[in-house]
């Protein structure tokens, strides 16, 4: 985040703790300079708190005057083990303060392949670095296969996929490319019609924030849907999607004939079609929604 859109963020009372204060406590507190936008702090404590005390290992790309990374150390705890990764060689006077620093391209998989096989698995990944679509996104699918199941890829400033100094809004834009992710994560369902991803299995969830993205890496919950049954009593409850519909009442009757005339039963696979065709027609009306 550059220096012309540093926000100061008000301290909250003394009897109110509001989401993200304790974080920000001590963001200003730290000596060196970090630059964080107010609204950070609340998603970073809802999403980091499950790790705070805990033996873990987190990394952030893009560290400049190095205020995060002693930021994150007072939050995690002494336990974290806390990497930092730049392009800046002068990052490494960072080592002498008992942090990993490592000098690279976050847009280069080979830089990532050589850190992890130095690092091995981690716990958690911040992304606070160039915020180019390149970067971004090679930062994700290099270090998604390196993340500890219960484990998470933040990547923060978002907003750059709006902006034109980064080539957006683009179709290749990084909150494009998490979007798509969405697809695959659906097409775990072998209903959904999608190209095989890697990364389909292996994040299990993605959390859009003001600004921030965050893919939650768990492969125990990336788990492909089957029809299940409890064999339970039946009521014979009737269907009231579309009851009051003229349209499905007439697919309705039309599938009780067909059902009824063995030359035509192969028909009723077709149906479904017809009620498709019909909710696209529906769903235009929300078109609007879509700008």
């Amino acid at each position: 985040m550059p220096p012309s859109q540093t926000i100061s963020m008000p301290h909250p009372q003394s009897d109110v703790r509001e989401p993200g204060a304790h974080l920000f406590e001590i963001y200003n507190k730290v000596k060196y300079l970090s630059i964080k936008h107010s609204s950070y702090f609340a998603v970073y404590e809802a999403l980091f708190a499950p790790f705070v005390g805990k033996k873990i290992t987190l990394v952030e790309v893009g560290i400049l005057n190095g205020g995060s990374l002693f930021m994150w150390r007072e939050y995690l705890g002494p336990q974290a083990r806390i990497i930092g990764i730049d392009l800046n060689p002068a990052a490494k006077k960072w080592e002498s303060e008992g942090f990993e620093i490592f000098i690279g391209n976050q847009s280069d998989p080979t830089f990532w392949n050589d850190l992890f096989t130095q690092v091995g698995p981690i716990d958690i990944l911040l992304d606070d670095g160039g915020h180019t679509n390149v970067q971004q996104i090679t930062t994700l699918r290099s270090s998604v296969a390196h993340v500890k199941d219960g484990g998470m890829i933040v990547v923060e400033d978002t907003h750059c996929s709006y902006f034109s100094e980064f080539g957006n809004p683009s179709r290749y834009s990084f909150i494009a490319y998490a979007k798509v992710i969405i697809d695959h994560i659906n097409a775990r369902n072998s209903n959904v019609r999608r190209k095989p991803d890697v990364l389909r299995n292996q994040i299990a969830s993605v959390s859009f924030f003001e600004s921030i993205v965050a893919f939650r890496i768990d492969r125990r919950l990336c788990l492909a849907p089957k029809p299940t049954s409890n064999e339970g009593v039946s009521s014979a409850a009737k269907d009231f999607r579309y009851d009051k519909s003229w349209f499905a009442g007439f697919i309705t009757d039309l599938d009780m004939k067909l059902q009824a005339t063995p030359i035509l039963w192969r028909l009723r696979a077709y149906l479904p079609r017809l009620l498709g065709w019909r909710a696209r027609i529906q769903s235009r009306s929300l078109r609007g929604l879509f700008k």
